[in-house]
């Protein structure tokens, strides 16, 4: 190896060195460092995998089970830094190594799933699990392994295996030219504004907003709508500009749909194809069954039992709120504005008059209190006094970054011990894909002793001018919430194995702890310590809080049916098993034999929709947003049916609650806490929805 080759002194495969047990080292990174790094990471796990699976003394959970979870601990460093920058530092160079390296560790992970000798030891170790000594944890460990490797193919015969592992590998090469393909859409579809007077209606700080963003990307003196969620819906609330809202909600809306080279239909087709192949192949009707087997919901059946349920009463709704904005556009009409119907485009901007007719609250009122620095404060003040988490900003300097933009704190419990690390990385940029999400670049462990966890949110807020505070919409305030939500989860983790460590628990209970955060946003505590005056410092006035409370179920109609659309089509594709699908007409098709009101589309359309076809995570499982929020909802009613959200006995069992991650059957970890099962009624008293006599149905029966 030449010294000059950039596998020379590579600093992704060094241990992570520096204060807080080690922290990535994105100071030396460069994106030539990756290939080498995971091939070499990737061979020395295998090497790793191997040892174990060969060992010739009798298996027992310490030389298999705790042996592979000391194994492939170079290549979780490497995978970690590698998604950072793929998620948010993906230019050109980084997309060709994605292009490539997908497959191949698609195909790696395959060659330990399919290792025979390996299965067999980790086989011998589940068989004995309960007359082996072994502690409950270990003992569900035993099962995790089992079951994964059953669940990946493990006893299938060869043939079967080198098919799976072709499948495996084309689908993940498709899962990475589709997100691809919509990053692309993003970065490269927006609207320029070049007339102050198409400005009209949007509130000065997303001007602002606009006109910095239009000046990052070389057009200063012009205005830039960027192709976000977080850019797009303020336009859309705010516009009086209805042709240009219609301009900016169809890019948006069509993103990866546009019929060129970034065109996701071909690949959606493929992918849903592959998927019903590997079902088959795997023993199983469908993707979904398969999906939804080791997940609290358990079958499709009982996800659509609960999304029929609340999609009724949400279509019902939307009616209401359909007339109420049309009636508003009718007399817009006849006092000499434009006759029109309700639009798509139209569904937030009419929105906004009818919350302020019915509730005299006006988002424009609110949004001066919403500054981004001081919620995440709030955030702060929330985790400390429920968890007892303290959060402290680091020595500038101390930690190394990957971009200018993030920033890290230190987070202890309130005696000063060490608990982990916070990144924060807030605002939108080129090469950074939409929407908001969390991460765990190190998980909690102390199996071989304490290692501390490190997490990340990110957003894709829109920087304001220098030195002007961001201000955000309600809606991304519940969102910053949510995401923390999950950082909370995984930093209250105390188990000992990282495979059950902190957020790696089922899809459709792990958005339960961030769903039931958002709930502290409107706290008065909260709103009348960091909602205050971004120009006077003056608190939110009480009278307005007691507006937004009123308003709390206001608009409902709209946020359960856009979301439950994209939820039903995404469990009827992966249902549809291996029949030819073309995604805009089974999208259409779908919408239309569930009644889909036509002033709203899906909140993420089947051709950009990366929850589903970015990768498995949320195929057949978007339904986990719902299902977790049953949780949530009945959660939060813990605190209201106690001393109110504050109370110190049902925090503290919340967070033993969440220390637990995936070492207990959710079902029975939420039993614990709670007393019993959750029924639907919180979730339709959340929502403002009337509660079915069937209201003690309990999401958490199927287990």
């Amino acid at each position: 190896m030449s010294p000059a080759s950039p596998d020379a002194d590579n600093p992704l495969l060094a241990p992570w060195s520096g204060p807080y047990g080690g922290v990535p080292p994105f100071d030396r990174v460069r994106v030539e460092h990756f290939r080498p790094a995971l091939e070499i990471a990737m061979n020395e796990a295998l090497a790793e995998v191997e040892r174990i699976a060969n060992d010739p003394s009798q298996p027992t959970f310490e030389n298999t089970l705790a042996a592979l979870e000391r194994s492939g601990r170079t290549l979780d460093r490497v995978q970690t830094v590698f998604s950072i920058y793929t998620s948010t530092m993906n230019g050109p160079q980084m997309q060709a190594i994605e292009r490539e390296m997908a497959p191949r560790l698609a195909a790696f992970r395959d060659r330990i799933t399919q290792n025979e000798r390996l299965f067999r030891r980790i086989e011998a170790v589940y068989e004995a699990r309960e007359r082996s000594n072994l502690d409950p944890e270990q003992q569900r460990l035993a099962w995790y392994y089992y079951t994964n490797m059953v669940r990946a193919g493990a006893k299938l015969d060869a043939a079967a295996k080198k098919r799976l592992s072709e499948l495996n590998q084309q689908l993940a090469g498709l899962y990475t030219r589709f997100s691809q393909n919509v990053l692309a859409d993003e970065n490269e579809r927006f609207l320029l504004i070049e007339k102050e007077s198409d400005l009209a209606g949007l509130p000065q700080s997303l001007r602002d907003a606009a006109a910095e963003a239009a000046a990052q990307r070389g057009h200063k003196g012009k205005w830039l709508i960027l192709n976000t969620r977080s850019s797009v819906e303020p336009f859309l609330q705010y516009s009086d500009r209805r042709e240009l809202r219609e301009k900016v909600w169809r890019t948006f809306v069509d993103r990866g749909d546009n019929g060129d080279e970034h065109d996701n239909n071909a690949i959606v087709a493929e992918i849903l194809r592959l998927r019903a192949e590997r079902a088959k192949l795997l023993g199983y009707p469908t993707h979904a069954h398969w999906k939804l087997e080791n997940q609290m919901a358990r079958t499709p059946e009982r996800t659509l039992e609960l999304m029929r349920a609340v999609w009724r009463p949400a279509v019902a709704r939307v009616h209401e709120e359909v007339a109420d904005m049309q009636a508003i556009a009718d007399r817009e009409a006849a006092a000499g504005g434009p006759k029109i119907r309700i639009e798509p485009w139209d569904y937030r901007y009419y929105a906004e008059k009818v919350r302020k007719a019915k509730y005299d609250l006006d988002t424009n009122e609110v949004k001066p209190y919403l500054q981004l620095e001081k919620l995440r404060e709030g955030m702060f003040y929330v985790a400390e006094r429920l968890f007892g988490f303290v959060f402290r900003p680091v020595p500038e300097g101390s930690v190394p970054v990957y971009h200018p933009d993030v920033r890290v704190w230190e987070v202890t419990d309130r005696d000063g011990r060490h608990v982990g690390l916070w990144y924060f990385d807030p605002y939108a940029r080129a090469g950074k894909r939409s929407g908001a999400w969390m991460n765990a670049y190190r998980s909690q462990e102390k199996f071989d002793g304490p290692v501390t966890t490190i997490v990340s949110n990110n957003a894709n807020f829109v920087k304001g001018r220098p030195g002007e505070p961001v201000l955000i919409s309600w809606d991304d305030a519940k969102t910053l919430f949510h995401e923390f939500g999950h950082a909370l989860h995984g930093l209250s983790s105390n188990v000992s194995y990282p495979s059950l460590s902190g957020t790696r628990v089922p899809r459709d209970y792990v958005e339960f702890p961030s769903q039931l955060l958002e709930h502290w946003l409107s706290t008065p505590e909260v709103l009348s310590r960091f909602a205050v005056h971004y120009q006077t410092g003056e608190p939110i006035p009480a009278e307005l809080v007691q507006r937004i409370a009123k308003a709390e179920t206001f608009n409902q109609g709209f946020e359960t049916v856009e979301y439950l659309a994209s939820a039903l089509v995404d469990m009827e594709l992966h249902l549809a098993g291996d029949r030819p699908i073309d995604p805009d007409a089974f999208e259409r098709e779908a919408l239309s034999r569930l009644g889909m009101p036509s002033e709203i589309v899906m909140r993420h359309r089947i051709p950009h929709f990366g929850h589903v076809f970015a990768g498995d995570g949320y195929s057949a499982g978007y339904y986990s947003y719902l299902w977790a929020d049953t949780l949530s909802a009945d959660a939060w009613e813990a605190f209201t049916e106690a001393k109110g959200p504050w109370d110190t006995a049902v925090a503290a069992r919340l967070k033993e609650l969440l220390s637990r991650g995936n070492t207990v059957d959710p079902a029975e970890a939420y039993r614990a806490f709670r007393g019993r099962d959750p029924g639907v009624g919180a979730l339709m008293r959340k929502r403002g929805f009337p509660v079915p006599d069937a209201a003690s149905t309990s999401a958490s029966s199927a287990r």
